[in-house]
């Protein structure tokens, strides 16, 4: 089965639909623009709907599969994720990253950390939750030492 992404005019995805692959074959193949017209020949558009690209269940093109809110990028033909936070950026693979590197530990006295980005004080937090009744722990990332903090 091939998969359309309905696009608004400012090529955020609003929703995915799939088509069989036969028509898909029979209306120019895989990526081509024939078969995004042919779609919109037969799924009328939505209220905000403006085009139709195929995006891949197994992001085999088009980087990643397109969900509802993802963004299509026209000028590298990728669909990319809506960025995360407003301090994070691209990278060359087109990834958002952190102004902090992701940390390297998950775990503190063999308890799983439940990792958040803190925005407004652009730090990676985290958060343990052990016993019964359940404590929660707090803990603070430390980029230079490499270790986590209890706060």
């Amino acid at each position: 089965m091939a998969h359309f992404a309905e696009l608004n005019s400012s090529n955020e995805v609003l929703r995915v639909i799939v088509i069989s692959n036969d028509d898909v074959d029979s209306h120019g193949g895989e990526l081509s623009s024939e078969a995004e017209t042919f779609v919109a020949s037969i799924v009328p558009h939505s209220e905000d709907g403006t085009a139709w690209k195929q995006t891949s269940y197994n992001n085999k093109f088009r980087k990643q599969y397109a969900g509802k809110g993802v963004i299509y990028d026209a000028s590298k033909d990728k669909f990319i994720l809506p960025q995360p936070f407003p301090s994070w950026s691209l990278d060359s693979n087109d990834d958002w990253q952190s102004p902090v590197t992701f940390p390297t530990v998950a775990e503190i006295d063999s308890e799983t950390l439940f990792i958040n980005w803190d925005e407004d004080n652009q730090k990676w937090l985290g958060e343990t939750y052990t016993g019964d009744p359940i404590v929660t722990t707090n803990y603070k990332w430390d980029a230079t030492n490499l270790q986590w903090n209890e706060f």
